[in-house]
């Protein structure tokens, strides 16, 4: 019976293929109490687990280093690094350990036992990105406890074998080769590694979210994919007939000759698609009526400049240095280690300009995970983003500093998060000047450097003109001024539906920045979700917009909306959708 399951779109594209389960090797883990005489045994048995781990990402990365980036993009690296870090946290080491010798706790039932306790804190986080970092502390101990099995990781598969055609088959084009689709509970950046080298079209996952490792790397690597698809593992049966439709999020289970032919049909134009957007890598963003459009990268790692690049970004327009400072345990890179991560990124750049965001942590973003700010019922309303920096002269300073120093080796812009008060604009510039002055002391050389300001607080919307008596440029962050405007939490599934891109107010806010901005001669962009969704392009092209950055994974699309577009045309109609009571209809309908 065909039947259809819901879950988040990630990664566009089609898979057909028949279903390969893989069950968590947590729903087995066996629980019994040792003897006095067998705690030594198994706290080396976990011992000996997590080294075996540790030496197979190891030798991962190792082979990541001859891969093409099509085979293993520069994120897959940057994510194991984070497995290797998370592998070396006293925390789990020390907790296994008490839960073996004071409870008396086989090995993996204290591996699993201590899980839970460190899952908690991340449950706890508002943030969705850190809260989903916990599926990374599962997937490394879904890694040692098969390492203690001997159980080979769940995406070597074996080899696909020759199957006499059925009808699905034949629609397919007569394969004997039968396309697999993976069905998990979740997976690691290592397992992606081995899954962009086996037998697997498109995988499907219980959990996850839009910014968990596993949604960032099948973008990274083109693969069709749902995730958050909550119980697919369950009701999905081994060698069913399964459908990802990556552009939906949907999943179709046991589709019907219709259904199959009709998705066939979607997979080959998609494939299409992409060899057609593919011939686009090169072709300049300029629009029909002649307008020039700057399509940048969001990234997050200084390796990810190469997927930048490679996708035809014309620069970094936001570099989430945060992610340099996370997870770290107390020990924050110093100067020296951010001055390194952030001239490669400049150097791999090429002398295109490059936009690094300080450091955008606190509250319910802690550098060290283990730490939950409890204290405070609204966090995302807290001590975070540049009024941590500005909490912490230390600190900042030292980042401040070493982006400074980076800026010798090519263009670097510095953009500062979550301004609202013109005294927090004051201290920003003067810390500025003190961090050029402290370099100049020691004789080392730095860069010029334009400073720009997020726009992502209502306040600061509000007031433009005061803002962009002192800024260079700036950037509207669309996901924190669409939760701030709206007053939702979207982390929060009972009001996520609320979250609404087209809103009138935030509709509202966006123009009239861009459009300030346009009047005075600065630069604008938006490197939100906003920029990377197609289907707002035109109308962000309509209201003057000409600088967009987003994931490198979405710049083709988006140039081929661009190229599309005539924004005499647009400009009118974008008009029309501000002044609309439901803009949703409007830029839904297609119509200009």
């Amino acid at each position: 019976m065909t039947f259809s399951i819901h879950g988040l779109a990630v990664s566009r594209g089609v898979a057909i293929g028949r279903a390969v389960l893989v069950a968590s090797s947590r729903m087995d883990v066996a629980h019994y109490f040792v003897q006095p005489e067998q705690v030594q045994t198994e706290i080396e048995r976990v011992r000996a687990g997590r080294n075996q781990v540790v030496h197979e990402l190891q030798q991962m990365q190792h082979s990541i280093a001859n891969m093409s980036p099509k085979d293993a993009p520069q994120e897959l690296s940057a994510l194991l690094d984070v497995h290797l870090m998370l592998l070396d946290d006293a925390e789990l080491e020390a907790g296994v350990k008490r839960w073996i010798v004071e409870r008396m706790y086989n090995a993996e039932w204290a591996l699993t036992a201590q899980l839970e306790v460190i899952a908690r804190n991340f449950d706890e986080m508002q943030d969705p990105y850190l809260r989903e970092r916990k599926a990374d502390l599962e997937q490394i101990v879904e890694r040692i406890l098969r390492a203690m099995r001997g159980v080979a990781s769940p995406v070597a598969a074996p080899p696909r074998k020759a199957v006499k055609p059925a009808q699905q088959d034949v629609l397919l084009g007569d394969t004997v080769d039968v396309p697999l689709v993976l069905v998990a509970h979740d997976l690691s950046p290592a397992d992606m590694l081995q899954f962009k080298q086996s037998v697997f079209v498109g995988f499907i996952t219980d959990v996850g979210g839009k910014t968990s490792h596993t949604a960032i790397v099948a973008r990274s690597m083109d693969i069709p994919a749902v995730v958050g698809a909550r119980t697919c593992s369950q009701l999905v049966r081994q060698d069913d007939w399964v459908i990802i439709d990556g552009d939906a999020g949907v999943v179709i289970v046991d589709p019907s000759p219709i259904i199959l032919a009709e998705y066939s049909f979607k997979k080959r134009q998609h494939e299409l698609e992409r060899g057609r957007l593919a011939r686009l890598l090169n072709t300049p963003a300029i629009t029909l009526d002649g307008e020039s459009v700057q399509l940048l990268a969001n990234i997050e790692m200084p390796e990810d400049a190469h997927s930048a690049l490679a996708a035809g970004a014309l620069g970094v327009g936001l570099f989430r240095s945060e992610f340099l400072f996370m997870g770290r345990r107390g020990h924050l890179p110093d100067e020296e280690e951010q001055f390194e991560a952030y001239k490669r990124a400049v150097q791999d750049m090429h002398g295109l300009p490059v936009t690094i965001r300080t450091v955008d942590v606190g509250a319910d973003k802690p550098l060290d995970d283990s730490v939950h700010d409890s204290a405070h019922l609204n966090p995302a309303l807290g001590l975070r983003a540049i009024r941590w920096s500005l909490a912490d002269p230390a600190m900042f300073l030292t980042q401040l500093r070493a982006i400074l120093r980076a800026a010798a080796f090519g263009q670097v812009h510095l953009l500062i998060p979550m301004l609202a008060h013109q005294s927090e604009i004051e201290q920003t510039f003067a810390h500025i000047a003190q961090a050029r002055a402290m370099l100049d002391r020691r004789g080392q050389a730095y860069g010029p450097i334009q400073v720009g300001a997020m726009i992502e607080i209502p306040a600061a919307a509000l007031m433009l003109k005061r803002f962009l008596k002192y800024f260079d440029f700036l950037s509207i962050g669309t996901n924190d001024l669409i939760q701030y405007t709206l007053a939702i939490d979207r982390a929060d599934e009972l009001v996520a539906h609320l979250y609404d891109p087209l809103h009138p107010a935030v509709l509202q806010l966006v123009a009239s920045t861009i459009a300030e901005c346009r009047k005075q001669g600065k630069g604008v962009s938006i490197c939100g979700e906003m920029a990377g969704d197609i289907g707002l392009t035109r109308l962000l092209l309509g209201l003057g917009l000409r600088s967009f950055s987003m994931h490198p994974a979405q710049i083709l699309a988006v140039k081929q909306e661009i190229l599309r577009s005539d924004t005499k045309r647009l400009a009118p109609w974008a008009q029309s959708v501000l002044e609309a009571d439901n803009p949703a209809l409007l830029v839904g309908s297609g119509a200009v």
